[in-house]
């Protein structure tokens, strides 16, 4: 029986500690889905597609993982993928009060789904994409929080919307 994990999130866009999770995420489940969730609650940087293709791309040293785009509650779509497994990080002790939220109620909405959470390395535990993107917005060097591929896909991104 495969081990199966949900990393959920916006990725919006990846960091270097979203990419963190994913390869120690891929060393602990036999199969690890990276789900782009659709939050309503979020004005999005980058489309579910776009940010689909930069994840696949940053990824695909991984056989393991696979990318796709949700747009269900979570807990259900663990349903529609066999997951057992749903991989949170913890940045910091105010990430954990959120996360135990969530966990909780997902747990609630389906008892077949539990939550494993990491500790964030040390030298990503400040890093958000919401901070990436505004040190961006303000032309500031992201080169330390994203790989090249994304650092280059946000300053296009400003650029056009100047």
């Amino acid at each position: 029986m495969n081990k199966i994990g949900i990393y959920p999130g916006s990725f919006d866009p990846i960091t270097f500690g979203h990419l963190d999770l994913i390869e120690r995420g891929s060393k602990v489940f036999d199969i690890l889905y990276i789900a782009i969730s659709k939050n309503v609650s979020k004005n999005t940087f980058f489309s579910p597609e776009d940010r689909k293709v930069m994840i696949e791309e940053l990824t695909k040293e991984y056989d393991n993982v696979k990318v796709v785009i949700n747009d269900k509650l979570i807990a259900y779509f663990a349903e529609d993928l066999k997951a057992t497994s749903l991989l949170r990080g913890l940045r910091a002790v105010t990430d954990f009060e959120f996360e135990l939220q969530m966990a909780s109620t997902n747990h609630l909405l389906n008892p077949n789904v539990d939550t494993v959470f990491m500790m964030t390395k040390t030298e990503y535990s400040y890093l958000s994409s919401s901070m990436v993107k505004e040190i961006a917005k303000f032309d500031g060097d992201i080169s330390n929080f994203v790989p090249k591929l994304v650092e280059k896909r946000v300053i296009e991104k400003f650029n056009s919307m100047k």
